[in-house]
Formats: structure tokens, C-alpha cells, sequence
């Protein structure tokens, strides 16, 4: 397969179109890196294969010959004398395209190394697709208002520094799950928010996105708004508390975290994806933002995964993973 390159450097080029299929490797990879493992049996054939498969198997699929090129560590902004960072995958068939991925569940936004990241979206990086990943300030030190300014600062960057990477700054779309998918929903129907950041540090600039793809989102934190809209949470508030310190932040605000609040007829085309059996976030928060997309106009759909719960896997992660591809292809290419 060629030289290997090790992974913290700051460039590099990966083999999209090696005989072992990304996106194959990908789902095995999650799967492996999914199941937990104790410290006992860390050195078992168990503790073996999961260390294979998130340490070992990402470099076996970096080759010399590859054509993926990573620029890591893309300094957006800085708090708490903390840099805020995102990678920029940019495969050697770039269509001047562009997907930002919210690096965030449960509005925990922790780092993984960008070969990695490239692994789970092979699909879009062989479509010639720049992929970013963005990491935002994490839970429990900082919660959803604070998630919600960093990826807004997050998008402006992007945007304005988008030419530096070969992309066109008006084919940007972004996606997410749950938190993340929520954030997506945040930076591309609150553009005004963004376009407030906008106007104290670059002047006029057009921060608006070309598309959205978001994966079982939260969509509205109010409470007797949301019961109203039929929204359901099965899940207690104190058991939300408890598992999503991000959640417990000034009441004063919710509405303004609440991406329905935003829904407008200029907002960019969006496809909703939830599963049916979801126990965690509802899929009611998808009906109803569905409706209010549908009553202002917005190009969307609503993509229902029968059985599906909170994150897919196998065949419901391949289905989905199908519509955000094909949907981006529409959206950002044609």
C-alpha cells in the first residue's frame, strides 16, 4: 500500500479509492469503537481488536499514493486561553464544494484525528466534497449558548477564509447529529446571528449556507411552546440534566437556542432525518420543525428511519448517510 504517514502531521494524503473500502472500514470502525471495553481487558484479544480498529487500522489506510489532503488545527477563535479549532479535508477531486460537520453530542465537542474523521465520510470526500469538521467550546464547562457563538464565529471564518481552501464560499452546507445536528440547524436557519458576528470583525459578508442536513435534532427548548407544537420528551428533565450539563444555562435565553424560533422563507434548503424509535430526543422535534419549514415555504424533507433509535447503524446509517450525500449533491452541486 505504499509509505505510510503518521497521523499529527499537518498535512498528508489518504487513499480514497484503496481495495479496502472506506466506507466498509468505516462502519466496522464504529462498530469496534462502540462497544466499551474495561481496563482489565484492555490487553485481551477484545481489548486488541478495539485498539486495531481506533488506533492500528486508520494508518493502514494512509498511503503514499493517496489524495486526500488535511489541513488540521484551523484556529477560528479563541476563549479562555483555549484555541478553537477545525480541520479541513480537501480530497485531490475537490468540486469547490464544501460539508462542515459539527463535532458535537450532547454539546460535547471532543477531538479526533482528522484520518479518522475522513473515515466516516467517505462517501461525500469521493464525491470531491471538502469535509470540516468543527469542534466548538465543550460540555460541562460550557453550554449551549456558548456552543451556539462558537460555531456561528466558526461559520464566519469559514466562510470568509473559504477561497484559501478551494471552496466556493456560496456551495457550504453543514450536518450534524443530535447536538450536532441542532447546531447545524442553528448556523444555517439563525444566519442573522451569524451576520451580527459578521459585521463587528469582517464587515459585509454573506454568511448564509447553501444547505443543511440534520440528524435527529433538538429543535425547541421552550417548554409550553414545544408541548404546544405536539413536541414529546420522554426522557425527565432531571435525567437530562444529569447526563447534559450543556442544558442548564440561563432561562432567559432559550428561545434564542431554539432553531425553530428562527424558520424564515429565506432559509437555506434543509432534510431532516429521524428515527422512529428514537428514546432520546423525539422524534416529534422533527415533526414539528418539519411543519414549520413546509408553512414558510422551505425546500425540505423529512427522511423517517422505521426502527431507527438515537445514531444509526448499519442499514439505517447507510440510508441515511445515502440522503445527506444525495441531498448535498443537489443542493451544493446542480
Amino acid at each position: 500500500m505504499g509509505k505510510f504517514y503518521y497521523i499529527y502531521m499537518k498535512s498528508l494524503e489518504l487513499d480514497l479509492s484503496k481495495k479496502l473500502r472506506l466506507d466498509k472500514v468505516r462502519d466496522s470502525f464504529l462498530f469496534l469503537c462502540n462497544t466499551g471495553l474495561r481496563f482489565e481487558d484492555m490487553f485481551s484479544t477484545r481489548g486488541m481488536l478495539r485498539w486495531f480498529a481506533c488506533c492500528a487500522l486508520p494508518l493502514f489506510c494512509v498511503a503514499a499514493n493517496a489524495q486526500l489532503t488535511i489541513e488540521a488545527d484551523v484556529i477560528y477563535g479563541r476563549k479562555d486561553g483555549m484555541a478553537l479549532t477545525y480541520d479541513v479535508l480537501k480530497p485531490e477531486n475537490a468540486n469547490g464544494a464544501a460539508v462542515i460537520f459539527m463535532m458535537s453530542g450532547g454539546w460535547y465537542s471532543s477531538w479526533s484525528p482528522p484520518e479518522r474523521v475522513a473515515l466516516r465520510f467517505a462517501d461525500l470526500l469521493e464525491a470531491g466534497f471538502t469535509v470540516i469538521p468543527l469542534y466548538h467550546g465543550s460540555a460541562p464547562r460550557y453550554k449551549i449558548p456558548d456552543a451556539v457563538n462558537d460555531v456561528n464565529l466558526a461559520t464566519l471564518h469559514i466562510k470568509s477564509h473559504a477561497t484559501e481552501y478551494g471552496v466556493d464560499p456560496d456551495r457550504i452546507g453543514v450536518t450534524g447529529g443530535s447536538a450536532g445536528g441542532h447546531l447545524s440547524l442553528m448556523v444555517g436557519l439563525a444566519s442573522e446571528q451569524v451576520q451580527a458576528a459578521a459585521a463587528t470583525t469582517e464587515g459585509e459578508l454573506d454568511v448564509s449556507l447553501g444547505a443543511i442536513v440534520a440528524y435527529f435534532p433538538p429543535v425547541d427548548f421552550r417548554e409550553e411552546e414545544a408541548t404546544a407544537a405536539g413536541i414529546v420528551n420522554e426522557v425527565s428533565q432531571e435525567e437530562l440534566y444529569s447526563r447534559f450539563p450543556a442544558l442548564i444555562f440561563d432561562e432567559d435565553l432559550i428561545p434564542a437556542v431554539s432553531p425553530i424560533t428562527y424558520v424564515d422563507p429565506t432559509d437555506p434548503p434543509t432534510l431532516l432525518i429521524h428515527g422512529d424509535a428514537d428514546p432520546l430526543v423525539h422524534i416529534s422535534h422533527s415533526v414539528a420543525m418539519s411543519e414549520e419549514l413546509k408553512s414558510n415555504n422551505i425546500e425540505s424533507d423529512f427522511l423517517v428511519i422505521e426502527g431507527g433509535k438515537h445514531g444509526f447503524r448499519r442499514e439505517n446509517s447507510a440510508i441515511a448517510d445515502s440522503a445527506r450525500l444525495a441531498w448535498f449533491k443537489k443542493h451544493l452541486l446542480d
